[in-house]
């Protein structure tokens, strides 16, 4: 939501519309490090989330090759909240972080590694991958399934427009990565910021951006929808221990 709150001011005074500048906004608040340090704490909650749906397979998914990518990117997900956590705690403990954004990190360490050409150009793909699955997700209501929040279809409509609009941006930063990945240029990756200016650039992008911008607001909503009304199942240890390769050998 700050994202969001941060395009829609972007787009009359500047600036730049990603996560690690939502988290710069907030430091520069009253009592910004404590602030900081509490949203750390809250992303590392997600992490353990995220940790219990890819490991412990916390939302039971079957043993196929569809839900083992579902795992996969999840585990992905883990990662990249973890590098944001790092980067809020960093900044309410005043060490401060370099870098020019999460995506353009994450570009340069990848082409740095052997075969990094196309190891940029699979993260990009999953970037591609994961935003289609997310506004499919959307498009097709299936997030119904974890959500227990009847037939309140205002809630519904914020749900299925947040996501979509988030898959969007999502397709968009996937595709600068495959284009960073093709010239061998990390300067090429694109944050959420570098999607939006995209999409300003579109015929009609004034009007697009907005709707673009409100629609990730609309996705900060699903995820306080998601976090009071999603159904959990607690996966206790004996079930990360089957869930685990090792424990199947």
């Amino acid at each position: 939501m700050l994202v969001a709150a941060l395009a829609v001011f972007s787009s009359f005074g500047g600036g730049k519309a990603d996560t690690k500048s939502a988290l710069d906004a907030v430091l520069e608040q009253p009592f910004g490090r404590v602030w900081l340090g509490l949203i750390g704490l809250g992303l590392l909650g997600f992490v353990a989330w995220r940790l219990a749906q890819s490991i412990a397979n916390a939302d039971n998914h079957d043993h196929s090759v569809k839900s083992y990518l579902i795992r996969a990117a999840l585990l992905g997900s883990a990662v990249a909240y973890m590098g944001l956590a790092i980067y809020a705690f960093q900044d309410a403990l005043g060490f401060g972080s370099g870098g020019d954004g999460g995506e353009k990190d994450l570009a340069a360490w990848a082409m740095s590694q052997p075969f990094g050409r196309f190891l940029a150009g699979a993260i990009g793909l999953g970037f591609v991958v994961g935003g289609v699955v997310t506004a499919l997700k959307g498009i097709t209501r299936r997030f119904e399934r974890y959500l227990m929040i009847g037939q309140s279809r205002p809630l519904l409509l914020v749900c299925v427009y947040g996501l979509v609009s988030r898959g969007v941006v999502f397709v968009i930063v996937g595709v600068f990565f495959c284009y960073a990945a093709f010239t061998v240029d990390s300067g090429q990756a694109g944050s959420i910021s570098d999607a939006l200016t995209f999409v300003r650039q579109l015929p009609f992008g004034a009007v697009l951006y907005l709707v673009v911008a409100i629609g990730l607001a609309a996705f900060g909503i699903y995820n306080l929808v998601e976090a009071r009304y999603r159904t959990v199942s607690t996966p206790q240890l004996s079930q990360v221990r089957s869930e685990l390769p090792l424990s199947r050998n």
